[in-house]
């Protein structure tokens, strides 16, 4: 089996990856690894969905809402994240937004006059730290050692994220005719197709009522109209269990003009490098 998922090599989704599948192929966002998987080019795509620190990427949840896949597993792991540079002095530090935003405190503390860039992957900043000595990358640790015979960086600092419970949820999106109803939790996404006093409220009771816990519930703008959302929704219950089944029916129910489109149900699994 080969995965997809945001590249180049060393990224912390490259990591989570590598618990899917040996053979890891790599595209430079969350849009092109969903679709390189709809299209059946791909038997598996791993893409970032949620930060401890940062909240959703809200990248993968509207990819997922576009294409027609499904998601069959869950892997969570910590984050670590090192300052990697060829010399302690530098006019740049490159990063995935995200990490930049998950050092905030940390980089205003110790780098206030340092010019902050974002780019498209914590590996892409590390490249740009091989290649200039007057920029630093933000990746793990052991992205410090290049393995191609390239130039080693310095570990400048460790552990420098803003809250040491720094953790990652990644989506494993797989061809739609592969979604499960077996899993320990399960996700929607949910258009309404209406906005009246109310409507969520009783969304939320169509699980509530039947003891469903919902994990996450993120509103994303529907790109039908200003003002216009859709929901997704994470419930600790997988799709063969009758409540389950029972308040996503009650849901249908609410938004007949709008729709539901079930993601599956997946079990969760923790991985720490």
């Amino acid at each position: 089996m080969q995965a997809v998922t945001l590249g180049p090599a060393g990224t912390y989704s490259h990591r989570a990856a590598r618990a899917v599948a040996d053979d890891v192929a790599f595209r430079e966002s969350v849009t092109a690894i969903v679709e390189a998987v709809a299209d059946g080019s791909y038997a598996r795509g791993v893409v970032p969905v949620e930060n401890s620190i940062e909240g959703s990427v809200t990248e993968s949840l509207d990819a997922l809402t576009e294409a027609d896949v499904a998601v069959v597993r869950e892997i969570v792991t910590p984050i670590r994240h090192a300052l990697l540079a060829q010399a302690e002095t530098f006019d740049v530090v490159a990063s995935h937004s995200q990490a930049l935003a998950q050092c905030r405190d940390y980089l205003e503390r110790e780098y206030p006059d340092v010019r902050r860039e974002a780019v498209a992957s914590t590996a892409r900043g590390v490249e740009r730290a091989r290649e200039d000595p007057t920029v630093a990358g933000i990746g793990h640790p052991a992205n410090a050692a290049a393995d191609d015979g390239g130039v080693d960086l310095r570990v400048l600092a460790e552990d420098i994220q803003d809250k040491s419970s720094n953790a990652t949820r990644f989506l494993v999106v797989a061809p739609e005719e592969e979604r499960t109803e077996a899993g320990g939790k399960s996700s929607v996404v949910v258009y309404p197709g209406a906005n009246y006093p109310g409507l969520l409220l009783e969304l939320l009771e169509a699980f509530a009522d039947r003891d469903v816990n919902l994990s996450r519930i993120e509103s994303r703008p529907s790109g039908e109209r200003l003002g216009d959302y859709l929901f997704h929704i994470d419930f600790e219950a997988g799709l063969y269990e009758q409540r389950a089944r029972e308040a996503l029916a009650d849901v249908e129910d609410l938004v007949g003009d709008g729709w539901v489109r079930v993601l599956g149900s997946y079990d969760t699994e923790h991985v720490v490098y």
